[in-house]
């Protein structure tokens, strides 16, 4: 009976580590996330301002100079 308490208790320290690295490693993730939602934004934005046309609709966009 010893012996079988002695394996729960090794076990539950065991996962209590894991859940301990899993939730660091969500934490990371986490803040990656936020960093890359932050770069995406700050790209898309500069792709808008260089390329106007493509958010644009088509029929509103002026004809070339050679038509």
């Amino acid at each position: 009976m010893e012996q079988r308490i002695n394996e729960l208790e090794i076990r539950y320290m065991q996962q209590e580590q894991t859940i301990l690295e899993l939730n660091d490693i969500v934490c990371r993730q986490e803040l990656i996330l936020e960093q890359l939602q932050r770069d995406f934004g700050m790209l898309k934005e500069q792709f808008m301002a260089m390329s106007p046309s493509v958010s644009c609709d088509p029929d509103q966009e002026e004809p070339p100079p050679h038509y």
